[in-house]
């Protein structure tokens, strides 16, 4: 998309709804700053911190459905990097893209509150991310099919059955040779 008052590629949106009428602005970074805009804006650890920690002695900001009764929330941490959810509360932010999964439950209400009501991502999604995503996923499966044959392998050599071990020696390099893990 074009910057409206230079052409170049835009990369700040801005949509102003006023007396019911919407009216949307595409510029660039530099347009953007001319006028005023502030295209760093806060980051999304600044925006979600509002919604997890509040100032001492105020309460969080008003949710828009009543709060379900607080049940203690288990004492988790990431696989991927240790962030554990108080680490997040007290940081805003998550230590690498398996924290979403891990504090899915915790993050759901928060990230609903934030961006009014809508849970799911409705527009585009980049190319690239997409297949980092596929690309990612048949990495994880690939690395379960190998911790399993290891395991199968280990099993059949403690119990003396070599025939089949050498069968599952030999998938395991196949696998394996297919790229790293």
């Amino acid at each position: 998309m074009k910057c409206d008052k230079c052409d170049n590629e835009a990369t700040v949106h801005e949509m102003i709804v006023k007396g019911g009428v919407k009216t949307e602005r595409h510029l660039c970074e530099h347009c953007a700053r001319e006028l005023g805009l502030n295209p760093g804006g806060a980051t999304l650890g600044q925006l979600i911190t509002k919604f997890v920690v509040a100032p001492q002695g105020q309460p969080l900001a008003p949710a828009s459905k009543p709060a379900a009764p607080a049940r203690p929330t288990p004492p988790t941490s990431c696989r991927g990097c240790g962030t554990t959810f108080a680490d997040f509360k007290q940081t805003g932010r998550l230590g690498c893209s398996e924290c979403y999964a891990i504090f899915e439950t915790q993050l759901g209400p928060l990230l609903e509150r934030a961006h009014e009501g809508a849970t799911h991502h409705m527009g585009k999604s980049p190319k690239r991310w997409e297949e980092r995503a596929a690309r990612a996923e048949s990495d994880s499966a690939r690395r379960e099919r190998i911790d399993d044959l290891r395991r199968r392998l280990e099993q059949a050599v403690m119990a003396e059955q070599y025939e089949a071990a050498v069968v599952l020696r030999d998938e395991l390099r196949k696998i394996e040779a297919q790229g790293t893990v």
